[in-house]
């Protein structure tokens, strides 16, 4: 079985967008991935409100979830005391929500690529000093 993916918000919203300046990026990157894509929902919260001014993004994010294409996998109250941890870490950052439970959920599933729009994943480090390897334009 392949490492999962987890995807994170911009690439989430950029592929849901066609005007979006990465929406052909994240569009191809998504052909290219096997679902199902791994993410939590503080992601989903941000993809929302970022397409909350469209007729259709909402309605495409859950049906993605409903078939499976994302999956929610993480379990906040479970990590909290991690995902706390990695925001005070990255204080200076400033490392979001979102963010920190991606760093997480990359601790937790050994061999995972995080598909992102996000330079600041190249900052993070996973398990103290490990580079978190991403898929992004960058």
């Amino acid at each position: 079985m392949k490492p999962p993916v987890l995807i994170d918000t911009g690439p989430l919203v950029a592929a849901l967008r066609a005007d979006d300046d990465y929406h052909e990026w994240s569009r191809g990157e998504w052909q290219r991935l096997d679902p199902p894509l791994l993410t939590c929902e503080p992601v989903l919260t941000e993809a929302l409100f970022l397409l909350r001014h469209t007729s259709t993004g909402a309605e495409a994010i859950w049906q993605l979830v409903d078939r499976g294409v994302i999956q929610l996998s993480f379990q906040l109250q479970a990590e909290a005391r991690e995902v706390a941890r990695l925001m005070k870490r990255y204080a200076n950052v400033p490392m979001s929500l979102a963010d920190a439970c991606l760093v997480r959920m990359s601790e937790l599933h050994q061999g995972s690529r995080v598909l992102t729009l996000d330079g600041d994943f190249k900052i993070y480090r996973r398990q103290g000093r490990k580079v978190i390897p991403t898929i992004s334009p960058r």
